[in-house]
């Protein structure tokens, strides 16, 4: 095999600790990146700054590396299958990860295999979702089908004076996804790797928590998941990735009811925010996990190292200086695990997230919040 180039494509946090997983197993990383001082470039040594949008520079990039992966879920499907057509292995592949990228598409095929899913409708103009509110009950959940994430393009419309917001600006081919308002006691998350040949495993179920539609902490296991509540989530991620012919990771973000069931919210397919404990707090982090997935090497044990793992991600704040912030952070916790992502504090933006693991739930959500709190504002 020699020493395999995975290529890619998105500069984020989530290609930085790929390329950090893959340094111990010989992996070099190719990056096609947004700009020069990302995340990821910022540490990849092999760097493209170029627009992913265009054929001429994916191609190149692509046929240069022997597998193609992703930090994001945005680049065109047709451009994929044409790298396909030209013999580039890309994984996931567009006949997956077109699932990931267009809601409609995906809660149609959900639905058609019976998997647990909102009642939902295309909407057209204000008229209809007005018209599916009626029919299901108000509120409601209008979404835009392509690009939204952590928040963006997600309304809770609750009476008929908020129909039109939604599709105020929307981009050509982008249609408005209406949905029943499902009312959830809390969010879980089912992180699933599969690779080519398709062998597969699944983590832990994660309890995850949203402020504003960001992801802001991850408790794994789920607190009060009952064994086979976990197990029954699980197998249906599993069961996701086998139907979609997933490469790599999946993850499917799930809402409790309060009787227990679950209905699919979102799914994605690279290494995600709910897995990030999985650095520290796993036999195998996700971020390995899906390099071996793409390069079809077998699967690590996605196991918990630890009774219990408490991620908390470090929202932009008060602090400028992150890294002169780990001297208070790590001295007054020395077991805590820190992730910078290099990033430039933005109020309010991922930059980085805190995990602590332990034998006390309690104490060890205590210790990831109050270390994520101390970089966040230094109080």
């Amino acid at each position: 095999m020699g020493t395999p180039v995975v290529g890619i494509i998105g500069g984020g946090q989530l290609a930085r600790m790929m390329h950090a997983a893959g340094i111990g197993l010989g992996i070099r990383v190719a990056l096609l990146a947004e700009g020069p001082d990302v995340s990821a470039a910022q540490v990849v040594h092999d760097v493209t700054v170029g627009d992913y949008t265009d054929p001429d520079t994916v191609t190149a990039f692509a046929e240069r590396c022997d597998v193609v992966t992703f930090d994001h879920e945005h680049v065109p499907t047709a451009l994929l299958h044409t790298l396909q057509e030209r013999g580039v292995l890309v994984r996931p592949g567009p006949e997956a990860l077109v699932h990931a990228q267009d809601k409609v598409v995906m809660r149609t095929r959900l639905a058609a295999h019976g998997l647990p899913v909102p009642a939902f409708a295309v909407a057209d103009s204000p008229d209809e979702l007005v018209a599916f509110a009626d029919r299901t009950g108000w509120p409601v959940i209008a979404k835009t089908s392509r690009g939204g994430y952590d928040g963006k393009g997600v309304w809770k419309v609750d009476d008929p004076s908020g129909a039109t917001e939604p599709f105020a600006n929307l981009a050509p081919g982008v249609q408005i996804l209406a949905e029943e308002y499902i009312p959830f006691v809390r969010e879980l998350s089912a992180l699933v790797v599969r690779s080519p040949s398709g062998q597969a495993v699944a983590y832990p179920v994660s309890e995850s928590v949203q402020t504003d539609g960001i992801c802001v902490e991850t408790t794994t296991p789920a607190p009060g998941l009952a064994e086979e509540q976990a197990t029954a989530c699980q197998r249906l991620a599993l069961e996701i990735a086998r139907d979609l012919e997933v490469s790599g990771i999946l993850a499917v973000e799930l809402m409790e009811r309060a009787d227990g069931n679950v209905v699919v919210n979102e799914l994605a397919m690279r290494p995600h925010n709910t897995g990030h404990w999985s650095i520290d707090g796993s036999r195998t982090s996700q971020f390995e996990n899906h390099l071996r997935a793409v390069l079809d090497l077998p699967l690590g044990d996605p196991g918990a190292a630890a009774p219990w793992s408490v991620m908390h991600n470090v929202l932009g704040g008060d602090r400028t200086d992150l890294v002169d912030g780990l001297r208070h952070v790590l001295a007054r916790d020395p077991g805590l695990k820190v992730q910078l992502y290099g990033k430039d504090v933005v109020p309010g933006r991922k930059v980085g997230h805190v995990t602590a693991v332990g034998t006390d739930l309690d104490e060890v959500r205590r210790r990831a919040r109050h270390g994520a709190a101390e970089l966040r504002s230094g109080s």
